[in-house]
């Protein structure tokens, strides 16, 4: 009998297999080596395969473990955040907005107390800054400037 786990990756497989054919159909660029298909391929591909991966364990496996039920108060607060940092992109620019969606959604996930604090901001800090620098001057994606910021 499959589980939910099972029919989870059999999901996720069969919808990157999809998007990985149509990533296929996506036209060359005659700039640069590596076209706007490059890094879609790499990412179907290793989501086709943890999904069947995913999909066998739970074939191969004899027990099922009676899950507890899922946290959906956690799930709708994420979602709420990640609209927030939708919504937030355009007045605050990518930095700022970034900033504030990776330490909010950490301290959502796990609440930190005392110094814990510190590593939150830290995390959310590196993640803006190493995006940002990959992004803007690695790859030179324009990312979204702040009309109240200008940042």
């Amino acid at each position: 009998m499959i589980s939910r786990d099972g029919v989870a990756g059999l999901v996720c497989c069969a919808g990157s297999l999809i998007f990985l054919v149509m990533a296929w159909e996506l036209p060359r660029s005659a700039l640069v080596p590596i076209g706007p298909a490059f890094y879609p391929r790499i990412l179907f591909t290793i989501v086709a395969v943890l999904g069947a991966a995913l999909a066998f364990s739970d074939l191969t496996s004899r027990r099922h473990a009676k899950l507890p039920p899922a946290p959906y108060r956690l799930v709708v607060i994420a979602f709420a955040i990640f609209a927030a940092y939708v919504a937030l992109l355009q007045p605050l620019g990518y930095r700022i907005a970034t900033f504030l969606f990776v330490g909010g959604l950490a301290a959502a996930l796990e609440p930190p107390r005392g110094r814990r604090w510190a590593l939150v901001i830290a995390v959310a800090l590196a993640t803006t800054l190493v995006t940002y620098y990959v992004f803007e001057g690695y790859l030179s994606v324009l990312l979204p400037r702040g009309r109240l910021t200008g940042l």
